[in-house]
C-alpha cells in the first residue's frame, strides 16, 4: 500500500509563502494523476490543485495565481508552492493520488501538514 508523508507547513503571517512537499511510497507514483486536498475546521476536504500526465493542472479558484503545484517522479515527490497566503487558507494540506475527477483515489491519508495564516 502507497504511503504520503507532507511536510513543510508551519505558521507564516498574511502574504508569505511556504512550500509544501509529499513524499510517495512505491515505485507507481508516476503512473497516477496526484492532488494535494485541504481540510480547515469545520469544513470538508477539498482539492486545491492537481497535476496529471503532461503537466496538466487544476486548481481551486481561490488559489489560481497564487499556488503553483509540480511533481518529480525520479524522487516520487509532489510539491505546493504556496505565496500571497491568505487566512483562508489555513488548514491542513494533505496529498493523494487524484481520480480523472480530481476526487481522491484511496480513503486512507498520511498525517498531512498544518498550514496557519496569521498575523
Amino acid at each position: 500500500q502507497v504511503q504520503f508523508v507532507e511536510s513543510g507547513g508551519g505558521l507564516v503571517q498574511p502574504g508569505g509563502s511556504l512550500r509544501l512537499s509529499c513524499a510517495a511510497s512505491g515505485s507507481i507514483f508516476s503512473l497516477y494523476r496526484m492532488g494535494w486536498y485541504r481540510q480547515a475546521p469545520g469544513s470538508q476536504r477539498e482539492l486545491v490543485a492537481g497535476i496529471g500526465y503532461g503537466g496538466i493542472t487544476k486548481y481551486l479558484d481561490s488559489v489560481k495565481g497564487r499556488f503553483t503545484i509540480s511533481r518529480d517522479n525520479a524522487k516520487n515527490t509532489m510539491y505546493l508552492q504556496m505565496n500571497k497566503l491568505k487566512p483562508e487558507d489555513t488548514a491542513v494540506y494533505y496529498c493523494n493520488m487524484a481520480r480523472v475527477d480530481w476526487g481522491p483515489l484511496n480513503d486512507f491519508w498520511g498525517q498531512g501538514t498544518r498550514v496557519t495564516v496569521s498575523s
